[in-house]
C-alpha cells in the first residue's frame, strides 16, 4: 500500500523491473489495471500487487514531481541487498495546455502542447527568447500588451473576444464556450468576478477534462502510467441518481505573490458550501493555476466521473491537473462540518472551504 505523506509534494512512483498491478485506490477496491508506473498526491492512496521473479533486489522509487528529489525503498526477500538507485527523470516543462488555453485550429495541436521548449518556470520559450510574463514583453514581438492582449506584428489577437488572426477560435472571454463544467455537465465555464484582480494571475478559459492525461512530466515517456481514466470501481455504483445540482469551483491564486484562493477567495473571507443532507450534488473544480492541486473533502465520497456511470470510482482525493477541469459526484450522507481543501500545506489556508451538510 502507497500512501503519499508528505503534505509538501505529488511523487511518481514505480518499481523497475515490476509491473505493478492496481487494486485499491483510496481504499476503495477496483478493476485491476497493470501499469509500470502512477503519480501519487498528498493523501491519495494506492495499493498494488508485484510479483517478483527472481530473488534479486528492487527499488521502490519515488521522484517529487519537480524532479528535485525522490524517495527509496528496496524490495528483496534478502534485507542485504540494496537496488540500484533510478536516474530522476528530466524536469517537467508546462506547455499552453497546462494553461487552460485550446485553440481549435486545423493542423495546430488543440492543447498546444507541439510548442516544444516553452518554460514556464522562467518565462521563455525555444526561437522566443526574451520573454518577460512579468513585463508581457517578447524580443522580437515588442508591444506585447498582456492588459490589451495586441501584439506588434500579431495585430488584432482580442482577449477579451478570444480571436486571433491566423488562429480563430481561440476564446479568452470571461464566459468562454469553448468547454462545459463538467462530465454530462451543459453548463459553460465561467469565471466569477471575485477571481479579477492582483490576487489571481491566470484563468484558465478552455480547461480540458484530462482523465487520460498522465501530466506533465509523465507524458510519452516510455512507461504505462496510470490515470483517472483507467480507474473503474469494482462494484455497481451505489448511488444511481443524477445530481440535482452543480457546483463550479475555481482554483485560483498568484505564484509570484503566493496567494491562493478557491473562486480567488481565501477561506478567511469565504461563506461555507452548503449542501442539503441526502441531496446529490456534482463538483466541478477548475484549475486556473499551473500547480497540480489534490483536492480533498471530508466526509463524503467524491466519486469521480469518468464515462461510466454504473461502476464510479469513490475517492477522498482527487488530483485536479494545471489548468485542467474535473468533476465527481458527492451524495451529502453526513451531517456536519467538513473540511473542503488542497492537501498542499503551504495552499491549504487560503484553498480551502467549510462544507455544511444540513
Amino acid at each position: 500500500r502507497f500512501i503519499n505523506g508528505s503534505a509538501m509534494t505529488l511523487f511518481d512512483v514505480r518499481i523497475p523491473g515490476l509491473t505493478m498491478t492496481v487494486v485499491a485506490a483510496d481504499g476503495q477496491n477496483i478493476e485491476p489495471v497493470s501499469i509500470d508506473e502512477f503519480r501519487i498526491g498528498v493523501a491519495e492512496t494506492y495499493d498494488v500487487v508485484v510479483q517478483p521473479e527472481s530473488d534479486m533486489a528492487y527499488s521502490v522509487f519515488a521522484q517529487a514531481i519537480d524532479r528535485t528529489g525522490y524517495a527509496i525503498g528496496t524490495l528483496s526477500s534478502n534485507p542485504s541487498l540494496r537496488a540500484a538507485v533510478p536516474a530522476l527523470d528530466a524536469a517537467p516543462i508546462l506547455n499552453h495546455g497546462d494553461m487552460g488555453m485550446a485553440m481549435n485550429h486545423a493542423g495546430m495541436a488543440h492543447d498546444m502542447g507541439q510548442m516544444q521548449g516553452m518554460d514556464h518556470d522562467v518565462g521563455q520559450m525555444e526561437g522566443m527568447q526574451g520573454m518577460d510574463h512579468d513585463m508581457g514583453k517578447m524580443k522580437g514581438m515588442q508591444g506585447m500588451d498582456h492588459d490589451m492582449g495586441q501584439m506588434e506584428g500579431m495585430q488584432g489577437m482580442d482577449h477579451d473576444m478570444g480571436q486571433m488572426e491566423g488562429m480563430q477560435g481561440m476564446d479568452h472571454s470571461r464566459n468562454s464556450t469553448a468547454g462545459k463544467a463538467g462530465y454530462g455537465s451543459a453548463n459553460p465555464i465561467s469565471h466569477a468576478a471575485s477571481e479579477y484582480g492582483a490576487h489571481v494571475d491566470m484563468r484558465a478559459d478552455s480547461p480540458q477534462e484530462r482523465l487520460d492525461d498522465p501530466g506533465i512530466g509523465l507524458r510519452d515517456n516510455g512507461r504505462r502510467v496510470l490515470t483517472y481514466a483507467d480507474i473503474r470501481n469494482l462494484y455497481p455504483t451505489a448511488d444511481q441518481r443524477e445530481p440535482g445540482r452543480e457546483i463550479e469551483l475555481h482554483l485560483t491564486g498568484n505564484m509570484s505573490r503566493y496567494m491562493w484562493s478557491i473562486n480567488g477567495i481565501k477561506y478567511a473571507d469565504a461563506e461555507p458550501v452548503q449542501l442539503k443532507f441526502g441531496e446529490r450534488v456534482r463538483f466541478t473544480l477548475v484549475n486556473d493555476t499551473m500547480m497540480n492541486h489534490p483536492i480533498h473533502l471530508h466526509g463524503m465520497w467524491s466519486e469521480l466521473e469518468t464515462g461510466d456511470p454504473a461502476c464510479i470510482p469513490r475517492k477522498h482525493v482527487v488530483i485536479v491537473q494545471p489548468g485542467a477541469k474535473i468533476s465527481y459526484l458527492v451524495t451529502a450522507d453526513a451531517k456536519g462540518r467538513w473540511a473542503y481543501h488542497c492537501h498542499l500545506l503551504y495552499h491549504m489556508l487560503g484553498m480551502f472551504r467549510e462544507v455544511r451538510v444540513s
